[in-house]
């Protein structure tokens, strides 16, 4: 856990700090205008063309302080107006480079001009997106090397200006950056647990973390086993998940910030720990990655993470269907009819969309729960791959305006979500001639049907679907996400409900 701190008054002859980051624009080199100390030490980096602003590119100089070394590290930044994303890319930036050189501390001054110039930017807006983007960039996943070396962690970041902070102003930039590390925190947490291999999270594991998420807390937790699966009838689940040795979960958490249990945000998230396809096996290339196939459920658990941080005014209950889908002489298989909690019947045609009938489970349960306005999140299809690739989400929705607020919400968390329609001509494709409803309608508009399918299950209460099978698994870092589990829509859903309290 990083510790930060807000000094006001200083100059960098008080920051005592292993490096010090400073945020500069191409102008600032030539014309100066960051600090009487580096003024000049800038203008000579430009001069010798070894630094001179431009966006994304950084120098690191060693500078001799009190006997010791300590690093300066000037990041370009764009000219103007600063937006909240750019921020958090600083603050990656300079995160990433910190860690690699092994500093413990640093300290990054704020010039009054990069705050009051952000258009819409307030100073707790500023404040959260750098914290986060120290967070994110921060983020290493774990190794499980016999020889690995310790890792260095940047464990103290130290906000400073020159001049004296009024303190309206250190008041909002001390919650934005509580709010910066809620959400960076929820962030990483959710990937970590995409991370982790599949044999190091089976469906009881992930109830264990979402036990240990509840009672850190103090939020009311369920989870149920495979008997009362059974009880409840919920044939979706228990259907994906007998295959497997490690029996499936529902898991269950509420967080509840208003006085009576009513305009509940229901979360589901996919919980598939591993997925081979079941009977419908997968290719081997590439199927390694199906560690990530629980990044829905790593998602909502995230938010709840931030959640529990920041104690928004808000009721939500977040629901998990876990399961493990492999194949076994017990495995569901194609042309099998289930019946869900909901009492509606799946023919299954592909063993390899499971997804969809765990998170038919969830969604009635959820509304069993108290939910009035649901939103999953899920690794759904191939589909989106091929659509979107890993750069932006796909979202189907019963409810337009709904969406337009997630997708606000998504904006000023630097997230990219892109709308799919849902007209009836796709409702239609999920018909079945033995069953309510079947799980696969095809190739075409694969992202579409599948979102629709879970839909189904919503019973017109407004529903939103996030299909985030590109955009929880990156094959190469870009931006503040690592290569890896990346906790997308973290930032986006934990924005959203604190703009409903």
């Amino acid at each position: 856990m990083m510790k930060w701190t807000i000094e006001s008054g200083l100059t960098p002859e008080h920051i005592h700090c292993d490096a010090i980051f400073v945020p500069v624009t191409k102008t600032q080199t030539v014309e100066g205008g960051i600090s009487e100390f580096w003024d000049p030490l800038l203008k000579d980096l430009e001069d010798s063309r070894l630094f001179d602003g431009t966006p994304h590119r950084t120098f690191v100089w060693p500078e001799s302080f009190r006997g010791r070394t300590r690093l300066l590290l000037f990041i370009g930044c764009p000219e103007g107006i600063l937006t909240a994303e750019q921020l958090r890319l600083v603050a990656a930036q300079a995160a990433k480079i910190g860690t690699k050189s092994g500093i413990r501390s640093a300290a990054i001054q704020i010039p009054r001009t990069m705050v009051s110039s952000m258009a819409e930017q307030t100073p707790r807006d500023a404040a959260q997106a750098l914290t986060e983007g120290f967070i994110l960039g921060s983020y290493r996943k774990s190794q499980y090397k016999r020889d690995a070396s310790e890792r260095t962690e940047i464990d103290e970041i130290v906000y400073y200006m020159k001049e004296k902070m009024d303190p309206a102003f250190e008041a909002h930039w001390a919650e934005g950056v509580s709010r910066g590390v809620a959400v960076g925190e929820g962030t990483c947490l959710a990937r970590d647990l995409t991370n982790l291999p599949g044999n190091m999270l089976v469906p009881d594991d992930l109830a264990g973390k979402a036990l240990q998420l509840a009672e850190r807390y103090g939020m009311e937790a369920q989870i149920l086993d495979e008997q009362e699966l059974e009880e409840k009838g919920m044939g979706g689940l228990l259907a994906v998940g007998k295959g497997s040795i490690h029996p499936p979960r529902m898991i269950v958490i509420r967080y509840q910030g208003l006085n009576t249990w009513n305009d509940v945000i229901g979360l589901i998230g996919k919980g598939v720990t591993f997925d081979t396809g079941g009977v419908s096996l997968k290719r081997a290339s590439g199927m390694e990655d199906m560690i990530s196939d629980m990044g829905g459920a790593a998602t909502v658990l995230g938010v709840m993470e931030a959640l529990g941080r920041i104690r928004p005014k808000a009721n939500v209950v977040m629901v998990i269907p876990s399961a493990e889908n492999v194949m076994s002489g017990s495995a569901y298989k194609p042309g099998d009819i289930i019946t869900t909690l909901s009492g509606r019947t799946i023919e299954v045609l592909n063993t390899d969309a499971e997804g969809r009938i765990v998170l038919a489970d969830g969604v009635t349960y959820a509304k069993e729960l108290g939910a009035t306005r649901l939103i999953d999140v899920a690794t759904l299809t191939g589909a989106v791959v091929s659509t979107l690739g890993d750069v932006a989400t796909g979202a189907v929705t019963n409810d337009e305006a709904f969406l337009e607020e997630l997708i606000a919400s998504s904006r000023r968390a630097g997230e990219k979500i892109w709308p799919l329609p849902s007209y009836p001509e796709f409702w239609d494709k999920l018909k079945s001639e033995v069953a309510d409803i079947r799980n696969q309608a095809g190739r075409d508009a694969g992202t579409i049907t599948g979102g629709l399918f879970v839909g189904t299950f919503a019973d017109g209460l407004p529903w939103v679907h996030f299909d985030i099978a590109g955009t929880a698994y990156l094959s190469k870092e870009r931006g503040v996400d690592p290569r890896g589990g990346t906790g997308v829509l973290v930032r986006t859903i934990t924005d959203w409900i604190c703009k409903q309290s």
